[in-house]
């Protein structure tokens, strides 16, 4: 299965190789038609399973996509979005309303790069930074926010 780095998860890997210090998930991009490829996946019509390892994987409740959990007791989790190329464009099925959910030039994804994160090699869009600055805006990399600063302010003057 062709999986990337995708979001918040990319954007964490580019600034300290790790997850941001502020999110909870992981978000992994994989291209739609690998989802056969996947016996987890593909068994995943209802409910869900959860293998040798005790990871649960199941179809998420919000959307058109996968979700592991860590386990049964702990909900970390791994997102995993499933993409399609339509006219070179990857786009897909369930849109979230985060700024950086959008379609992106299917380019991005040929070839796809190793890249540090968690004390792994995964692997990323090529030119990541134009990749991130298409999703989030221009210097995101250098320019870390809290995504609501206005959630985070302490004075209500």
């Amino acid at each position: 299965v062709r999986y990337w780095l995708e979001g918040g998860t990319l954007l964490g890997a580019a600034r300290h190789q790790d997850i941001i210090p502020w999110d909870y998930d992981v978000d992994l991009g994989i291209y739609l038609e690998d989802v056969p490829n996947c016996d987890y996946l593909k068994n995943l019509d209802s409910g869900s399973l959860v293998d040798a390892n005790g990871y649960v994987w199941e179809r998420a409740v919000e959307g058109d996509f996968y979700r592991v959990q860590f386990s049964e007791a702990n909900h970390l989790h791994v997102d995993l979005w499933p993409f399609y190329p339509r006219n070179g464009i990857m786009t897909k099925d369930t849109w979230m309303e985060h700024k950086q959910d959008v379609e992106f030039p299917e380019h991005f994804l040929h070839p796809l790069v190793p890249m540090q994160f968690a004390g792994i090699t995964a692997y990323a869009p090529n030119n990541y930074r134009s990749f991130l600055e298409l999703k989030f805006g221009e210097g995101v990399i250098e320019n870390p926010q809290y995504p609501n600063p206005a959630k985070k302010r302490l004075d209500r003057s």
